[in-house]
């Protein structure tokens, strides 16, 4: 059955069966894994994890894809396929719990699926995401650098990179017109989202304002409130938020509660 990939959903089949071995190294898969598997596609990647691991959670948004995906999978017991947006659906209530995340991510949710599974999949441990590589260098982008954004302190903050590796175009159908990336990275313990997200959020929503200024526009505090937060930390009133080092949002937070 040909399966016409939508641009609507970021799709970009994964086809060439050698990637899937570095898949496996940085996924670093062993048999009794529980994995979390978002947008399985055609179920190339799917049939790799089935074969490794004790179970495959597959969440696919695509019902078209529902007949093809049987088809690829019918010889397995170890797959639940599961149809809905991964970001709306409760991740963190799938049985058995998944600890790791290894995906193919479509490229229009890459970003806030991976915030949203750091939060609300405790269970998760471990995650290889494919990315575009833009997507992937942002995640552990350093400070004072255009990369550097909100992602980039939510995701250092609760998780430290293992592994790295450019993939080529040719490895998808239809191939993208950017350049992608594996990432690899483990969960580290962190400080409560609820405490941090907001103010990470709102300090980087005008990159081109002060911090101060983005978190009073967020109704967070007032702008004095927060320069003397800044301030109270180390850091100049008129600080920027790509200024800020990811541990430097913890105790700012702190201050602004």
């Amino acid at each position: 059955m040909r399966v016409t990939p939508k641009k609507t959903l970021g799709q970009h089949f994964l086809v060439d069966q050698n990637i899937l071995g570095v898949i496996g190294r940085l996924a670093d898969l062993r048999p009794e894994d529980v994995v979390l598997e978002v947008g399985p596609g055609l179920g190339v990647l799917t049939r790799y994890l089935a074969e490794r691991v004790r179970l495959v959670h597959a969440v696919e948004l695509d019902r078209s894809l529902s007949e093809p995906l049987a088809e690829a999978l019918a010889r397995f017991e170890n797959v639940r396929l599961v149809f809905g947006d991964a970001l709306a659906l409760d991740l963190g209530a799938f049985e058995p719990p998944p600890g790791k995340l290894v995906s193919n991510l479509p490229y229009n949710v890459a970003t806030p699926l991976v915030v949203e599974s750091l939060e609300r999949v405790p269970s998760l441990g471990r995650w290889c995401v494919m990315v575009q590589r833009e997507v992937a260098d942002r995640f552990f982008a350093a400070p004072r650098t255009k990369a550097y954004g909100a992602v980039s302190v939510l995701v250092q903050l609760h998780a430290r990179k293992v592994g790295f590796h450019p993939v080529s175009p040719a490895v998808f159908r239809p191939r993208p017109r950017v350049e992608s990336a594996l990432v690899a990275f483990e969960r580290i313990e962190g400080p409560p989202f609820a405490l941090v997200r907001p103010v990470v959020e709102a300090a980087f929503a005008h990159r081109r304002k002060t911090l101060a200024n983005s978190v009073s526009l967020a109704g967070l505090a007032t702008r004095a409130q927060a320069e003397e937060a800044l301030v109270s930390i180390g850091k100049l009133a008129g600080a920027r938020a790509e200024e800020l080092e990811p541990l430097e949002f913890v105790p700012l937070a702190e201050a602004l509660r």
